[in-house]
């Protein structure tokens, strides 16, 4: 298989599995807090990949610790506790469409931070899926006060830009590392603080155990810990070294589609305006990945 097909098989993945991940953040609310929930798929994530860790301590931990905290810290802890508090306000559909944010904070913090170049069509790219980002969040439906909170919104937009970040500094200082040994690492610097927090500051235990759907949620939240967070997070890194950021990033063009299709399932209010914002937001990310292609060609 070659590297092209396989980059495009991780990206359909993962985009099937993040689209999913709305929906079983929802279910995992129905018995624990949202950063209950955000604490679980740290936790759990962290202890399935803890024996992992015998087979790829070697590292040099000093050389790769900037990279292992940003994918750490902004690739899953901040994100984790900052989608699960938005989805206790807006729709688990909303929270994927806005989700879509991601390449773009990607391509603006690879200019800004990293000093990355950017085209001309790149800034359009960027500006067209901001605009889409900007209308989605105000054409919610009239009255409908979940689908309208401003602020709620404003978390997932602050997910999506640690997203970047991580993504960037997954590029730039872990691109030598082998994939599993760099996800293997990040959770395990992470694991611990999710855990403390966990069992130290909330009632996980009793909602698990006490709750008429604790036990459910627990499951819920456990498939999102393993598959969405672990697993994912290993392919991901290696779609990243097989394709660079930009394409990685776009998963985002089927994870609002698989969002948006898990919440009509459940009943939630998806209006015309939200697709038709969406639909920019990705006409977005399409000019910033076909002027990556157009630019190859050039050289």
């Amino acid at each position: 298989m070659n590297k092209k097909t396989l980059s495009w098989i991780i990206l359909i993945v993962l985009s099937l599995v993040w689209g999913s991940s709305f929906m079983l953040m929802k279910q995992g609310l129905k018995a624990f807090t949202s950063d209950e929930v955000a604490g679980l798929r740290i936790t759990i994530a962290s202890a399935f990949m803890l024996p992992f860790l015998i087979k790829h301590y070697d590292i040099d931990l000093k050389k790769n610790l900037k990279g292992l905290i940003l994918m750490g810290v902004f690739g899953n802890l901040i994100p984790a506790f900052l989608f699960t508090k938005a989805e206790t306000q807006i729709s688990s559909s909303l929270t994927g469409m806005l989700n879509a944010l991601t390449p773009m904070f990607t391509v603006l913090i690879g200019m800004i931070w990293f000093k990355n170049k950017i085209t001309k069509s790149q800034i359009i790219g960027v500006l067209v899926g901001l605009l889409g980002a900007i209308a989605l969040v105000t054409c919610g439906e009239s009255g409908n006060e979940e689908n309208n909170n401003i602020f709620y919104c404003l978390l997932v937009a602050l997910a999506t830009l640690c997203y970047a970040i991580s993504v960037n500094g997954i590029q730039v200082y872990l691109g030598q590392m082998n994939s599993l040994t760099a996800t293997v690492w990040s959770f395990t610097l992470i694991g611990p603080i999710a855990a403390v927090y966990l069992f130290g500051f909330t009632d996980v235990v009793a909602h698990a155990t006490q709750h008429p759907e604790g036990l459910r949620s627990l499951g819920y939240v456990s498939i999102l810990a393993i598959v969405g967070s672990a697993l994912s997070v290993i392919f991901y890194n290696t779609l990243i070294k097989l394709s660079g950021s930009v394409f990685s990033s776009s998963c985002t063009y089927l994870i609002p589609i698989v969002a948006i299709g898990w919440g009509l399932l459940d009943d939630e209010v998806v209006h015309p305006l939200q697709i038709f914002a969406v639909i920019v937001i990705i006409a977005g990310i399409w000019l910033i990945n076909i002027t990556e292609k157009f630019d190859e060609k050039l050289v």
